[in-house]
């Protein structure tokens, strides 16, 4: 009798932990977002054609970091990465977003198949000896990335890869398309090289989402 009793009881809990199991409510998958097809007159009709079928990916690179090492896009191989454009010099943004990154930095910085990418806007002031102090002065881990080099190739991947401007804003295109780029926004990309969400680099709040996310991206197939 009290087998029997016992192997309802496993019957009975294997019942109620399948049906708890398929009513738990599904984590969403984040959006891929395509920002040329917001502002397709901005890219290259060569590169999206390359790309087709596939959606907009985030483009090659070759530029240097703090320690005067050559990067290309093999630092973002099969990595997720959030990506900001700041300069050394700034005043009024940039060292709140730092201060900002720093937490994601913390909070990531032992995760192997994680990077931060922060580009210069100012490279002919951000030389590698000056990015070098700043990381430092960031404690900057080998898994985030301060990023110089020709302006042109900087602005370019800016203006025609990550979009700094959120494709919601795009058709006030501002910063895009002038002479000087200086953005709040963090661009969070995929293993794939995909835009997956642009946050507040200013606000506490849009970093707390930001930190979820990449641990969503992270567990991603």
């Amino acid at each position: 009798m009290k087998n029997k009793l016992f192997l309802l009881a496993i019957i009975v809990g294997g019942i109620s932990l399948t049906y708890y199991l398929q009513n738990q409510p599904k984590e969403e998958k984040l959006p891929v977002i395509n920002p040329v097809d917001i502002i397709p007159e901005m890219v290259d009709p060569t590169v999206l054609m390359e790309r087709k079928g596939y959606g907009h990916t985030i483009g090659d690179f070759t530029l240097v970091n703090q320690d005067s090492t050559i990067v290309t896009q093999q630092i973002i191989q099969d990595k997720v990465f959030v990506a900001e454009y700041f300069f050394t010099t700034c005043t009024n943004i940039c060292p709140i977003m730092n201060k900002q990154m720093q937490r994601v930095h913390e909070k990531y910085k032992s995760q192997e198949d994680f990077r931060i990418l922060s580009f210069s806007v100012d490279p002919e002031i951000d030389t590698v000896a000056q990015i070098k102090k700043y990381a430092e002065e960031h404690n900057a881990g080998p898994n985030w990335y301060f990023i110089t080099g020709e302006k042109e190739r900087l602005y370019e991947l800016a203006r025609k890869s990550f979009f700094v401007l959120k494709p919601a804003e795009a058709e006030n295109v501002g910063d895009a398309g002038s002479d000087f780029i200086h953005t709040n926004n963090f661009v969070l990309v995929d293993k794939q090289r995909r835009i997956r969400g642009y946050y507040d680099g200013t606000s506490p709040t849009s970093v707390d989402s930001l930190m979820i996310d990449i641990g969503k991206l992270l567990k991603e197939e």
